[in-house]
Formats: structure tokens, C-alpha cells, sequence
């Protein structure tokens, strides 16, 4: 039976900016504007990747899709074509910096390791000169680097410095995980103030439904059977040191949030994390579920350095802000350059300039349409009994209707027809 997505509409909000001010402070002025918003009961997974695509994410069970005309900071949907992807060389360093750490340690920790094995850890002679010496460089595979140095992975009878343990869970709450979150969000980002509440609604709760996924041949063991929204546990030495919070769709893994501690920082997990991210993809698309395609790596920021960063993996696309189809990145990077806010499609909408230019025309959203958005007009002993929206009460006040017709015009006429409001 398929998956029903319901929600409560909202309107068009604002708030401070949390890209533009300073580390680990928000912008004093309302400068960061949403479209529309959206409270989801249960959404399928379908439906929720043709959301994100539009330009819409998700925090906890809140949706929203940001306005790029009017905010200070505009968001662009990136993805990442994780079929296509092919690490650089600092990405591939990044890899092998940490699967030498994991299985050798620090240098310190090396030379005790090799002490224990019996061999010197003297420095090796000078190779001798000629073609002797010559090798071709190894050929990179991303899926067999990243799990390299995986405990799952290794021979039982190799002997390592450390083990090391992924694993995805459903997304669910532990004081293991609320601990680390405390951490990261203290020392990283200066926020010392969260409640278990707060994990909860913001990582933990999902309206996603699960929904099996249709390989078409028998799939690896570390790789879900299902859609739905997952963390992606690291552990090293049984000590829980990232989560990487992920919904997992019919075309994309989508990156929700990453947390780690901090005492690990040097080796750029957060980087590492959307390498394997994009190599999850690749490996649900080799196990036959070939519409997952690609990483929705959340939103670009092109005036934010420290989202400035994901335009580093490559091949990838922003999508326009009024089509919503997508674009080379490296093709948008002049228009970006130039204009505080770019369109790809229509580049004559672009604006220069820090000023938010104000609302926009009214929004209207046809009375065919209209007629096709149902709302739930009754509940009982389990039944739903729905109406048109525009037969409704709620379609009888004015700051409703607004709200209403906000949402509807952010979500696009197949989405709109798709989703029950209540």
C-alpha cells in the first residue's frame, strides 16, 4: 500500500542568519528569509526526494524552502553526482590519512607496532635507479579505500592499531549520541545550550515512512534494506566518535547533519564523511538499485566559506532557483561571483546588491489546481474523509489562505497534488 504524505502548511518566515555573522553567532537582523514551511506528519520517501529537489530540507519534522531573492545568504541545492564522482587528490589523502591512522596509529603508535611485529623502523634504503624501480600508480577504488581500514572489512588476522566500526541504525535517541552532540555543539560551534529535546527535534524525529529498497540482486550486508532516515555510527575502539545523520531516498543519500568529537578534528571527518556519504550511494546504485544516483549534499553557500567547501567534490550541480533544474556548478561560479542572488534559467532576474528587495507579486495558484489539494476533513475509526482545500475552513480565513497558497506555490503543482493538508 503506498505511503500517504500528510502535513500542516506555513507560510513565508524570517530570521537571523547563522552563515553571515560571527563563528558560532547569528546575524543581528532578520536577514534569512523562507518561502513557505511545512509540519510533516509522514511523508514518503519518494515525495521527500522530489522536495529536496525543489529546494526544500527538512529539521526533524519541520520542512522549509528558503528564499534566495530576498536572503542575505541564498542557499542553492546542490548535489553531487556520486556515480561520476571521483575523489581529488586532497580527498584521496584524506582517506588515507586516516586509514593509516586506524591501522597503524601516530607515529608513535607506529613505531611500537612495528617493534612488536619484530621489524626495524629504520629508514629504508634509496631505490635503485632505473626501470626496476618504476610502478604505475595504484588504480584508486573509492569503495574499497573507504572501507579499508573497516573492522568489518580486514583480515581476522591482520593486526592493527585500532578498530574501527561503521554501521547505520534508524534514527533514534541515546545518551551515547546526545553526549557527543553536547560536545560537538559546545566546542565546534559555541553552543553550549541544548537540551535532550532539542537533539531530538532537530536529529532525531523523521517524517519519513520506510519503504523497501528494490534491489535487483542480493545486496552486501553493510548496506540498508530500506529507504527512511538513518545514522551512519563511527566507532573507534567501541567509543562512539561521529554520527553522520542521513535520509536515504529512491535517487540520493541525503546529508541531514554531521557531528564528531573534536579531539579528532585534524583528520577532517566532516570531509571524510561526504566521501563515504557519496560512496553509499554508489554502492546502493551497484546493488541494483540503480535510480540512487547521487548525494544531495544540502545547500551551497557561495558567500559562506564553510559551505563554500562542498563545490570541492565534483561532478556538481545547483539547481535554479525558479526551475529547479540543474546546472554545472563550475558554470555558475560567474554568475555567483557577480550577483548576490543568481538564476540560471532567467539570468536577467539576478540582483546585485546586500538589499532584500522585498516581497514579490502576490502568489496565485490556479483554481484547477486548487481543486485537485485535498485537506483532511474528517478522522474516524481510522478512516480519513478528505475535501478540496478550497472547500475547507480553513480555507475561510484570510491568514490561512495565505499560508496555504505559500506552501502550495513553494511545493509545485505535482507535489501539491500529492501531499493531504491538514
Amino acid at each position: 500500500m503506498p505511503v500517504v504524505s500528510v502535513g500542516m502548511p506555513l507560510g513565508p518566515g524570517c530570521s537571523t542568519c547563522g552563515y553571515c555573522g560571527p563563528l558560532g553567532e547569528r546575524s543581528s537582523t532578520e536577514t534569512s528569509f523562507k518561502k513557505a514551511g511545512f509540519i510533516a506528519s509522514q511523508l514518503s520517501c519518494r515525495v521527500y526526494q522530489k522536495m529536496i529537489y525543489r529546494g526544500w530540507r527538512r529539521s526533524g519534522t519541520y520542512c522549509y524552502a528558503p528564499d534566495l531573492r530576498r536572503s542575505c545568504c541564498p542557499q542553492y541545492t546542490i548535489r553531487l553526482d556520486a556515480i561520476a564522482f571521483k575523489p581529488s587528490r586532497s580527498q584521496r589523502k584524506i582517506i588515507n590519512r586516516w586509514n593509516h591512522f586506524v591501522m597503524q596509529g601516530h607515529k608513535s603508535e607506529a613505531s611500537n607496532l612495528l617493534l612488536l611485529q619484530g621489524i626495524s623502523s629504520s629508514p629504508k634504503p634509496p631505490k635503485s635507479e632505473g626501470n626496476a624501480s618504476k610502478r604505475d600508480p595504484p588504480i584508486f577504488s573509492l569503495s574499497t579505500s573507504i572501507h579499508a581500514a573497516e573492522s568489518d572489512f580486514i583480515s581476522p588476522n591482520a593486526t592493527v592499531r585500532h578498530t574501527f566500526k561503521v554501521t547505520l541504525e534508524p534514527s533514534t535517541y541515546s545518551e551515547e549520541k546526545y553526549a557527543l552532540y553536547l560536545l560537538y555543539q559546545r566546542e565546534v560551534h559555541h553552543d553550549p545550550y541544548n537540551t535532550p529535546e532539542d537533539f531530538k527535534r532537530f536529529l532525531v524525529k523523521s517524517p519519513l515512512i520506510n519503504e523497501p529498497i528494490p534491489y535487483t540482486t542480493s545486496p552486501p550486508d553493510h548496506l540498508p534494506s530500506q529507504y527512511g532516515s538513518f545514522h551512519q555510527m563511527y566507532r573507534l575502539d567501541g567509543e562512539l566518535i561521529a554520527v553522520g545523520v542521513i535520509d536515504i531516498l529512491p535517487e540520493c543519500v541525503s546529508s541531514v547533519y554531521f557531528m564528531y568529537d573534536p579531539k579528532h578534528d585534524k583528520y577532517s571527518l566532516g570531509k571524510l564523511s561526504a566521501i563515504r556519504e557519496a560512496s553509499l550511494a554508489r554502492e546502493i546504485h551497484n546493488a541494483g538499485a540503480i535510480s540512487m544516483t547521487s548525494l544531495a549534499m544540502g545547500f551551497y553557500i557561495h558567500s559562506c566559506q564553510k559551505m563554500k567547501y562542498k563545490g570541492g567534490y565534483s561532478p556538481s550541480y545547483l539547481a535554479d532557483p525558479e526551475k529547479f533544474t540543474w546546472f554545472p556548478l563550475a558554470d555558475c561560479i560567474p554568475q555567483l561571483e557577480k550577483y548576490r542572488y543568481a538564476a540560471f534559467v532567467h539570468p536577467e532576474n539576478s540582483l546585485e546588491g546586500p538589499q532584500d528587495p522585498g516581497e514579490g507579486p502576490p502568489v496565485h495558484v490556479s483554481e484547477e489546481l486548487l481543486d485537485e489539494v485535498m485537506v483532511i476533513y474528517s478522522m474516524q475509526q481510522g478512516a480519513i474523509s478528505i475535501i478540496p482545500i478550497n472547500l475547507s475552513h480553513q480555507w475561510n480565513d484570510e491568514y490561512n489562505r495565505e499560508e496555504i497558497l505559500s506552501c502550495v506555490n513553494a511545493l509545485g503543482d505535482e507535489l501539491a497534488r500529492e501531499i493531504i493538508f491538514r
